[in-house]
């Protein structure tokens, strides 16, 4: 589940992670309260403003401005909320702004001293390890940086038996080539950045950048985060942060019916039952000339009333040119299925597209009958291969 930076911000804050005074608004009047009182609290001179979206590349964007006067803050906050910020991230379309988070400013051009670093928490899913990402690039792409100067990427892992050690916080602050108070600071830095990371059941911690100040303090001076839903059970005011304007509203109701389903931009909508099964059917479709328009797992307690869903949801993409459903009947029975697919084709009606399915297993004879009893236009198919040279005739 991904999170606002204001709210990353907040854990971190419970772990003892070092972040800017700022305040989340959705009114330019509330925003000029904010930067009044971060004022009287930290004496700041100069506030960020910031687009509080699930994407990346804000700033460059248009949605992270600097204020230097509590003018600039109102003025800022009305153009930056109710915009559709478009960003490498939110692709074409765009995502609008509610809320905007105001911070006291921490960057001062031309003040010397100060540095942004990168670094991120995650999982190292081949090793079983976590990780530890950090660069003295921040503030820029880090996948540029990878790209471009891979020597300036450096890499802690956590043995899972042990946690993160003493020596390795310090290996990271002197990687970073920080010395006094700073190296201090950051060692303190890195400990509690991954105490947030373990303890809130996170995927991903990434804080870019890193921000030291002129005064030799480490600030997160942004927080990208994700929290693993399957672990969200623990932590119910975590769950509460769910943001589902910033989410597909397809995804969203695929969810309430129990359906596994992730959008794609493909041409060929499939439904299958099982994770292992949906690969290979976009494996096939693939093979088939044809790119698969969404992921979609019914499960194993799919019934005529959560596959009507998936259809609809499948159909609602005006580039499906075709769709595959392909179902093995183990738990799942194939003529629930069946009985979706001709209820959905009832109730939505004048499905111009083709439709190929394959139902094997458990009462996929009855769930055959129910097909070619209904009458409808689907196209039938036993083998992979026959759904396979099926997608590529209708693409």
């Amino acid at each position: 589940m991904n999170i606002h930076e204001y709210q990353g911000k907040n854990i971190l804050k419970q772990f003892g992670v070092a972040v800017p005074d700022g305040a989340v608004v959705d009114s330019p009047e509330a925003a000029l309260d904010a930067a009044k009182q971060i004022k009287e609290r930290t004496g700041a001179s100069s506030w960020a403003v910031k687009a509080q979206i699930h994407a990346g590349g804000r700033g460059k964007g248009g949605g992270v401005k600097i204020a230097k006067t509590l003018d600039e803050v109102s003025d800022f906050a009305g153009k930056i909320l109710g915009m559709t910020l478009v960003t490498h991230q939110t692709g074409p379309e765009g995502k609008l702004v509610n809320r905007v988070l105001v911070e006291q400013g921490i960057y001062y051009p031309g003040e010397s001293g100060i540095a942004e670093y990168y670094m991120s928490v995650l999982l190292d899913r081949e090793k079983g390890r976590n990780i530890i990402v950090y660069s003295t690039e921040g503030g820029m792409d880090i996948e540029a940086v990878a790209e471009k100067t891979p020597h300036l990427i450096f890499r802690e892992e956590i043995d899972p038996a042990v946690g993160l050690r003493e020596f390795q916080a310090r290996k990271i602050a002197f990687n970073l080539k920080l010395h006094g108070k700073a190296y201090k600071e950051m060692t303190g830095f890195v400990k509690s950045l991954y105490k947030a990371y373990e303890n809130s059941d996170a995927s991903l911690f990434e804080i870019n950048p890193v921000f030291k100040t002129s005064d030799n303090l480490i600030l997160a001076a942004d927080a990208k985060v994700v929290l693993d839903d399957n672990g969200l059970f623990r932590h119910p005011a975590y769950a509460e942060m769910r943001d589902i304007s910033e989410e597909n509203p397809d995804e969203v109701e695929a969810g309430k019916y129990g359906l596994n389903f992730i959008k794609l931009d493909g041409n060929v909508g499939c439904m299958v039952n099982g994770a292992g099964l949906a690969m290979a059917t976009m494996d096939i479709i693939k093979l088939s000339g044809g790119d698969p328009a969404n992921f979609l797992d019914v499960g194993g307690t799919a019934n005529a009333a959560t596959v009507e869903a998936g259809f609809r949801i499948i159909m609602r993409d005006p580039n499906v040119k075709a769709i595959l459903i392909n179902i093995f009947g183990g738990i799942v029975r194939c003529d629930r299925v069946a009985r979706g697919i001709v209820d959905a084709y009832n109730s939505i009606g004048n499905i111009d597209v083709p439709v190929i399915v394959r139902l094997q297993g458990t009462n996929a004879e009855e769930a055959r009958q129910l097909i070619d009893e209904s009458g409808l236009e689907v196209y039938s198919a036993v083998t992979l291969q026959e759904s396979a040279d099926l997608v590529r005739k209708a693409v």
